[in-house]
């Protein structure tokens, strides 16, 4: 039986150091209390003293009762020639109010006699009275060994004393860093092996990814006997960021058999990465390993025919375990496979024979070609299908729509958009102005759409992109409009392709209004119905 692995997570502290990376103080609570309900261990909050948003944060999460995780503070040793007792720094953790404390020292001699500007002894004596100090008020304290592979590289004599200063000192957890992120699997495997034979203390690893290494060095320090990772949700951190927790749990749970979280809180992984990168402001990548929207994402039609007989031919783990889920891709290189298989993940209920299949697929290939793409538009997709099945209709349809702009030396410009609309066998004559002709037109249709449609108020256009297909045609290159819509925490995303920006963005606009009323069963009246097979009308 392989033992636990403790996780302890600073991503409120080491991840706020990340380029771009910024959180308030209610953030950090969030992420605080997300972390505890998943089964973190320990969650360094920040640097007491440093500035007055991390000791706000440690005064709010003494209101806030945990259930398994222990709010730690994090700082240095003493200064050089200053006693631990008299220490500012130190003081400042102790005012807290934490149960425990982290502080790094220098284990590299280069930084002791180079940054430090101090005597090798004199260090020594800077990290036993520093733990000893702390160990006094009652804290759990964990020393960092900071620069630890380097320094051992350098001075391995040296490097050692400073851990068994720390371990005479009584701290519970001696870290072993790779500050500079620049150590190789093999070097941490056999350096963490030494390090478990000279010590008595509980071992962690805190890896750094500048070598794009860091979940490689974390499993191979616990395969050495490392009993505790520190590291970040999703990697952030600075420079390259820290090593990514959300990679390393499952790596080391599902792959390894060590302990990390109950099977529960693994499940919830997914959420938790896209949690924090919702909060964070951050985008998370596709192709993010186990928690990305890509990470179980089949395109090629062998691999989607081999996916649907048995899910082990092309997916390394099961996706719920960690709970993701797995995602069909309709393209240009899609096969029958494909298309089956994603109205099954769509849950569209329609039947397609294999002439009609074939049909849609040419579609989607010939609509490719134009510089349409549905792997990020599946919502687009959704009413194609449901299209060629017979199962859409079309509720409304346009008559017209003007566009005015108007810029003056004193205002900004002035965007004022009118549409005409038949919507049950009505003319529906609206305008409304907004912040950009694209805005202007989303108010001004939804304006004329939502007496007859109120769930439409509850839908927010969330994203927006654009993106130019053909760069030699400059400004009368063909774009595609990407658009992002939502609705009680449901997102679905539509496509528009024209060398028009203005019609391209129309077209996602009405397929992400078309999709909603789709999903709330919205139906034509009768008399409509009616009057439009008359007519000669058909649905598109």
């Amino acid at each position: 039986m392989k033992p636990n692995v403790c996780l302890y997570d600073t991503t409120l502290r080491d991840g706020t150091q990340g380029e771009g990376v910024s959180l308030s103080v209610e953030d950090k609570v969030k992420i605080a209390l997300r972390l505890d309900q998943f089964g973190i261990d320990f969650i360094e909050g920040g640097w007491p003293g440093s500035n007055p948003k991390d000791m706000a944060f440690f005064e709010r999460m003494r209101e806030i009762p945990l259930e398994h995780a222990t709010i730690t503070a994090f700082g240095s040793t003493c200064r050089p020639n200053v006693a631990a007792s008299e220490d500012d720094n130190l003081r400042a953790l102790l005012e807290s109010g934490v149960k425990a404390a982290a502080i790094f020292g220098k284990s590299w001699d280069l930084h002791v006699t180079d940054a430090l500007k101090t005597t090798l002894e004199e260090n020594l004596r800077m990290v036993a009275d520093s733990v000893s100090f702390l160990k006094s008020q009652g804290l759990t304290v964990l020393f960092l060994a900071e620069h630890f592979f380097d320094g051992y590289k350098a001075n391995p004599l040296y490097a050692l004393r400073v851990l068994e200063a720390a371990e005479g000192a009584g701290a519970d957890w001696v870290v072993l860093c790779d500050t500079n992120g620049g150590s190789l699997p093999h070097e941490v495997y056999d350096i963490v092996r030494t390090v478990k034979g000279s010590l008595q203390v509980q071992l962690g690893i805190h890896p750094h990814n500048d070598c794009e290494l860091a979940v490689a060095n974390a499993i191979a320090a616990v395969q050495a006997g490392a009993e505790q990772v520190q590291g970040t949700i999703n990697g952030i951190g600075e420079r390259c960021g820290n090593v990514n927790l959300i990679s390393v749990i499952p790596n080391l749970q599902l792959k390894l058999g060590y302990r990390c979280v109950e099977d529960e809180q693994l499940q919830q992984l997914t959420k938790l990465s896209r949690f924090v990168a919702e909060v964070a402001n951050m985008a998370m990548p596709n192709n993010q390993p186990f928690v990305g929207n890509s990470a179980f994402a089949h395109k090629g039609g062998i691999h989607v025919s081999a996916v649907l007989k048995d899910p082990k031919t092309y997916e390394h783990i099961e996706p719920e375990r960690i709970g993701n889920k797995r995602r069909v891709l309709v393209s240009e290189l899609s096969g029958q496979s494909n298309l089956l298989a994603k109205t099954d993940e769509l849950d569209i209920d329609v039947e397609l024979d294999k002439q009609e299949a074939r049909e849609i697929i040419q579609k989607i290939k010939e609509r490719e070609f134009q510089g349409y793409q549905y792997e990020g538009a599946e919502a687009s997709l959704s009413l194609m299908l449901l299209a060629a099945g017979g199962k859409l209709d079309s509720l409304f349809t346009l008559d017209s729509f003007k566009i005015l702009m108007e810029k003056s030396r004193d205002r900004a410009i002035l965007s004022e958009a009118t549409v005409k609309l038949q919507v049950n066998g009505q003319l529906v004559h609206t305008a409304a102005e907004g912040n950009g002709p694209v805005n202007a037109l989303d108010n001004a249709l939804r304006k004329a759409l939502e007496t007859h449609f109120p769930c439409l108020a509850e839908m927010q256009l969330t994203d927006y992109k654009v993106r130019v297909l053909d760069e030699s045609g400059a400004t009368a290159a063909k774009v595609r409009v990407l658009i992002e819509s939502g609705r009680n925490g449901e997102k679905w995303s539509t496509v528009g392709v024209s060398t028009n920006v203005i019609e391209a963005s129309w077209e996602a606009l009405v397929d992400s209004i078309r999709y909603l009323l789709w999903k709330e069963g919205c139906k034509r009246s009768e008399p409509e119905e009616k009057a439009e097979v008359r007519a000669g009308i058909v649905n598109h």
